[in-house]
C-alpha cells in the first residue's frame, strides 16, 4: 500500500477596479476591495472553516496518522489577516498538531520563477519569513506557483534551502514511468521531486460531482480501491489540488466533504497504508530515479505548460512591462509602491488575459471577474501606465 500525499493550494488575489485611460494620473485606487472582501469571505464560509474544521477532526480522530500540506500565498494571507483572522487561527491550530505541512512559494504568487531570477529569491524569502513569524517553522520544501517547474529552477530552489520541490507528473517528463515515485532533480539530485498524479488528483478536484462522468458517484471505496492497485507499482500518491475544491468549486451537496471525512478510514483500513507530509514523504522513500524538466510544465489546462498565463502576445507584453518596472519601483524607496507592483506581479491577472477557447477556455471564463481577456488586458495596462507615472515622479 502507498502512501497518501495530500497537497493543497490556498490563494486569492487581489482583483483590480475596471481602470480606464481617463484614469491615469487622476486615481491610484487600483484594487477592487470591495469585490476582494466579498469573495474572500464567501470562500471562507463555503471552504476554509468547515475544511479546516474537518481536518482538524480527522487529525484527531486517527491519532495523528492522517496528514497534509498547504501552500498559502502572501495574498491569501493579507486577506485572511484583514478579513477573516479567525481562518488564520484555525490554520495555526492545523499546524500546531505536527500533521499538517505548511509550503514555502513566491509570497505574491507570481510568475517571478520565470520572469526575474531577483524578483524570485525576494518574493520566496519574504513568504518564508511570513510562514515562519505565523506557523513557527520555516518551510523545507517548495511549491512554486502553479507547480510552475523547469530545471532551470531547480539549482534557485536548492539554493534557497529547500530539500525538495513539488511538481506536475505529466507524461512528456515521465514517459513511461509512474508519478507515484519520489524522484530527483537532474541538475540538483539532492533536491527531491514530488510529482502529482493528476489523474487521481482530478477525480477529486474537477470530477466528484460531474454527473456525466462514467465514474460518478466517487464513492469512497471505489477511490481506495483505486489507490490500493498502486501497491507494488509506485511508494506514495501525490494528490494535489486547490482547496477550494472543497466546498467551493464542488459544493457541500456533491458530498465533497463526507467523501474526505471517511477517505481516511478507507485508507488507512490497510496496515501498511498512511499518509505523509511531503517532508516525511521525501525522508522515507528513496529516489526512484531523476526526472528532468527541459521545459516548463505547470498544472494548468491540458498542455500543462505556461500557456495559460503567458500563451498570447497581451500576456508577454503585460510581464514585459511590469518587469520593466520593478528597477524603477524599488529606485524610489517607497514600500507602498513595491507592494502595489508585487500585488500586480499576482500569476491571476495574465491568467485573466488567456484568449483560450472550449474546456480550458470554460475553466478561465470561471475564475476571471472580466467579461473578456481584452478588458482584463486593458485594465491591467493601463494600471501600469499610472504607476509608471507615479514612480517617474518619486526618482526625479
Amino acid at each position: 500500500m502507498p502512501d497518501v500525499c495530500f497537497y493543497f493550494q490556498v490563494h486569492q488575489p487581489w482583483r483590480l477596479h475596471p481602470y480606464g485611460v481617463f484614469d491615469i494620473g487622476k486615481s491610484h485606487d487600483y484594487f477592487d476591495d470591495r469585490a476582494n472582501q466579498a469573495i474572500l469571505e464567501k470562500v471562507a464560509t463555503r471552504c476554509y472553516r468547515p475544511m479546516n474544521a474537518l481536518l482538524e477532526e480527522l487529525v484527531a480522530k486517527h491519532d495523528g496518522r492522517f496528514k497534509a500540506s498547504f501552500s498559502i500565498s502572501g495574498s491569501a494571507l493579507d486577506q485572511l489577516e484583514r478579513w477573516a483572522p479567525d481562518v488564520i487561527a484555525s490554520y495555526q491550530r492545523l499546524a500546531a498538531t505536527g500533521c499538517v505541512e505548511l509550503l514555502g512559494e513566491t509570497h505574491h504568487h507570481s510568475l517571478a520563477g520565470v520572469a526575474h531570477p531577483g524578483e524570485f529569491a525576494a518574493q520566496v524569502a519574504l513568504h518564508a519569513a511570513r510562514i515562519e513569524a505565523l506557523f513557527g517553522r520555516r518551510p523545507q520544501v517548495f511549491r512554486n506557483t502553479e507547480l510552475m517547474f523547469s530545471d532551470a529552477l531547480a539549482g534557485p530552489i536548492a539554493a534557497l534551502g529547500f530539500r525538495g520541490v513539488l511538481a506536475e507528473g505529466a507524461e512528456r517528463v515521465l514517459g513511461w514511468r509512474s508519478p507515484n515515485f519520489v524522484y530527483a532533480s537532474r541538475p540538483e539530485p539532492a533536491l527531491g521531486l514530488l510529482l502529482k498524479n493528476y489523474r487521481l488528483s482530478d477525480d477529486i478536484a474537477f470530477r466528484f460531482g460531474d454527473r456525466g462522468w462514467s465514474e460518478h458517484p466517487l464513492s469512497v471505496e471505489k477511490f481506495a480501491g483505486w489507490i490500493h492497485a498502486v501497491n507494488g507499482c509506485g511508494t506514495v500518491v501525490n494528490l494535489f489540488m486547490d482547496y477550494e475544491t472543497f466546498g467551493e468549486h464542488q459544493w457541500a451537496e456533491t458530498g465533497i466533504f463526507e467523501f474526505m471525512r471517511r477517505l481516511p478510514d478507507a485508507i488507512l483500513d490497510h496496515a501498511d497504508g498512511g499518509f505523509v507530509t511531503p517532508s516525511e514523504a521525501l525522508a522515507r522513500h528513496p529516489a526512484a530515479g531523476t526526472a528532468e524538466f527541459r521545459d516548463w510544465v505547470s498544472w494548468a489546462d491540458s498542455e500543462r505548460d505556461l500557456t495559460a498565463w503567458l500563451g498570447n502576445r497581451m500576456q508577454r507584453a503585460a510581464l514585459e512591462q511590469l518587469m520593466a518596472l520593478r528597477e524603477p519601483v524599488r529606485a524610489t524607496g517607497d514600500p507602498a509602491l513595491l507592494e502595489t507592483w508585487r500585488r500586480l506581479s499576482t500569476s491571476d491577472h495574465l491568467y485573466y488575459m488567456c484568449t483560450k477557447y472550449f474546456a480550458d477556455g470554460d475553466v478561465h471564463k470561471y475564475f476571471s471577474p472580466w467579461d473578456s481577456p481584452y478588458e482584463a488586458h486593458i485594465a491591467f495596462m493601463n494600471v501600469l501606465a499610472d504607476l509608471g507615472q507615479r514612480v517617474g515622479a518619486a526618482v526625479r
